[in-house]
Order: C-alpha cells, then sequence, then structure tokens
C-alpha cells in the first residue's frame, strides 16, 4: 500500500514538475488590431478610427492608440481595464509593466500609446473620451468566449 501511495506522490509530483514547460505563452503571439486613431491631422478633432472591436477571451491582442487631433484625450474604459490582463504599455519605445490596470490614458499632444493584453473574461465593454461622448468619441470592446 505505502509502495502504491509512493508510486502515486512520485508521479503526481513529476506532472507538476513538467506542467511548466509544457505551458503556453499567452502574451506571445498576439494579433495586432487596428489602430484606434483619435482626431484627424488638419481634420477633425473629434474623429474616431474605429468604434468598436471583436476579441475573444484568452487571446493576446495588441492596440496602438494614437491622438492625432489637438484637443486633450482621456481613454477610459474600465470595464475591459478589469478584464484584462496588460502584458505592457508602451510609449515612445518605452515600455511600463507592472500589477493592476491604469485608470485611464491621456494625451496632451500627440502621439502613441501601445498596449499588449490577454482578455481574461468575455463580455461588452464600453470605451469612451471622457467629456468627448456626445462627440460621438464612445465605442465598444465586445469579448466573446
Amino acid at each position: 500500500m505505502l509502495k502504491r501511495l509512493a508510486a502515486a506522490a512520485a508521479a503526481i509530483a513529476f506532472g507538476l514538475a513538467a506542467a511548466p514547460a509544457g505551458a503556453v505563452d499567452l502574451a506571445k503571439g498576439r494579433t495586432t488590431l487596428p489602430d484606434l486613431v483619435l482626431g484627424e491631422e488638419n481634420g477633425s478633432d473629434y474623429a474616431v478610427s474605429q468604434k468598436d472591436y471583436e476579441l475573444e477571451s484568452g487571446k493576446a491582442y495588441q492596440l496602438d492608440i494614437v491622438s492625432k487631433g489637438g484637443k486633450e484625450y482621456k481613454f477610459f474604459s474600465p470595464e475591459l481595464f478589469r478584464h484584462i490582463w496588460i502584458n505592457q504599455i508602451v510609449i515612445n519605445h518605452l515600455e511600463i509593466h507592472g500589477p493592476g490596470a491604469p485608470h485611464h490614458l491621456e494625451w496632451d499632444d500627440a502621439g502613441a500609446i501601445r498596449i499588449e493584453f490577454v482578455v481574461i473574461r468575455p463580455g461588452d465593454f464600453k470605451w469612451w473620451i471622457d467629456g468627448l461622448e456626445s462627440r460621438g468619441m464612445t465605442g465598444t470592446f465586445k469579448v466573446k468566449p
């Protein structure tokens, strides 16, 4: 009986030790989403290149949010930020890593912020540019299971 228990324990321990080697890095092989461009050069400061995105839970994505307009833009999507794991945020080739989600992203000038993330939970998650929702600067991340 003890030999069987010892053999079972050894098999379980071996299986657990081998599991990380076969684990998949979800942050690799991410899908690049179309840029979300806020405003237009020499055009409307309230233009949005894309309002809705379709994603799948459990998959990795890269999204560049780009300011081209002459306004201050404050990007909010608290529900999305709560339901993703952020690998990194990149601004001018500088990377931000750390636990937890940002409150919002803000542009005072033209430029891009890249978010690399894995979607954890399905649902419809709204995004908006604070104070400019009535100008049409809103959309949704639709995450399928």
